[in-house]
């Protein structure tokens, strides 16, 4: 069996087929058509870069280059902060059939070292609000220009509340908290059985007979210390829920039955909040948002189940583990995107789940004029039709 080589031994590899310059050549290089590439991570950029630099961070190298370059017959200069990821990106490209290929010497240390000119990048560094801290912990999310910094500081400003720390609030508030919401509140009177633990993955065995909300809060506590965690430990009523929902942005419904659902609808309808709803039965999911008050022809919950159904509970109609995780990831995804106010969420559309099938089926749906939850709200039309859908309430977890 063949040794794996050391990284001095891949250095010395690289070194035999891609010739380094100095920080002295960089200029004339330019002035002659080569393009410097700079393969650091974005949080590595915030003292600068080359003047004219392209930035392609490393693990995206061999994705993304070929289009930000026109031909592999252009000159490129790489870089990294010491010399050497560098080096061994130019060994990857050239294997690649990029033809003219260079390395820094030193990498962009040599270059501040110098005190040549650097620019500033337009990136998410551009906003100095966020902590060196959260610019480490947050930083695939910087590098996305949907979220960048102003998305993030979104996401750290937002409070979200989960219903229920069961099978969707697991991994939703999983995500949510490691994604830096800066508070989530958990809503659940239920202590952890055994035969939970298939599926609501916040748990482990060792805190069976222990309320979820505590063990919900350790557990989000050791994946990000930073997200205010808030319990409410009791079942959701109808004097309640108005106080409850009140401080909150948004509700991530993972309830289990009906009435919970309804109650919780008209109260995020009289407060103008989006419901982000999930349900799951056996190897089937469902998710939507509920968000009357955002524009016209949005539904809320009743208008897409006027009537309770008589879908049977989880316990007798079983789930795979998977699915509640899988729309309860979906959940997360949504309200993140309702907190960095993008426009393609699941208002007004139905998102059916058969993983038995591998099937995804996304349906609309429209408000019902002559609902007795959200009829009138934000300028509803009476021309408005509801829309019949095959979809069942379905139960939760």
């Amino acid at each position: 069996m063949a040794k794996a080589q050391s990284l001095q031994q891949l250095l010395l590899a690289a070194r035999e087929q891609i010739s380094e310059v100095d920080v002295d050549q960089v200029q004339q290089l330019q002035d002659s058509g080569w393009q410097v590439v700079d393969v650091r991570e974005t949080e590595e950029l915030q003292q600068g870069m080359i003047p004219g630099a392209l930035h392609c961070c490393r693990g995206r190298l061999e994705m993304q280059l070929p289009d930000l370059i026109s031909t592999p017959e252009q000159p490129l200069l790489l870089t990294c902060a010491q010399g050497g990821r560098s080096l061994l990106a130019a060994r990857s490209l050239q294997q690649m059939g990029f033809q003219n290929l260079l390395s820094l010497r030193g990498g962009m240390q040599a270059w501040y070292r110098s005190g040549q000119r650097v620019d500033q990048p337009a990136s998410a560094f551009a906003d100095n609000s966020l902590s060196s801290y959260q610019q480490q912990r947050y930083a695939r999310h910087l590098s996305l220009p949907e979220v960048g910094a102003a998305g993030q500081q979104r996401l750290l400003d937002s409070r979200m509340l989960i219903i229920g720390a069961g099978g969707l609030g697991s991994p939703a508030a999983l995500y949510l908290c490691a994604a830096g919401v800066g508070s989530i509140g958990i809503v659940d009177d239920d202590r952890i059985e055994l035969s939970n633990l298939q599926r609501q993955v916040l748990h482990s065995e060792a805190m069976c007979g222990e309320l979820k909300t505590e063990s919900a809060r350790a557990r989000l506590k050791q994946l990000n210390p930073h997200t205010q965690i808030q319990t409410h430990t009791l079942r959701l009523a109808a004097d309640n829920v108005s106080d409850i929902i009140n401080d909150y942005d948004l509700v991530i419904d993972g309830s289990d039955n009906y009435a919970t659902r309804y109650l919780l609808n008209r109260a995020c309808v009289q407060q103008h909040k989006p419901m982000v709803y999930a349900a799951v039965e056996g190897f089937s999911a469902q998710v939507a948002v509920f968000w009357p008050a955002a524009a016209r022809d949005n539904p809320c919950y009743q208008c897409l189940f006027p009537r309770a159904g008589d879908r049977p509970s989880c316990v007798a109609a079983g789930v795979l583990g998977v699915v509640p995780g899988l729309a309860g990831m979906l959940q997360a995804i949504e309200a993140i995107k309702i907190c960095l106010q993008q426009p393609c969420t699941l208002t007004r559309k139905l998102l059916q789940i058969d993983t038995m099938h591998s099937e995804f089926r996304l349906s609309s749906m429209r408000a019902d004029p002559a609902c007795s939850i959200c009829a009138g709200e934000s300028g509803r039309t009476s021309q408005a039709a509801a829309q019949q859908h095959s979809a069942q309430p379905g139960v939760s977890t």
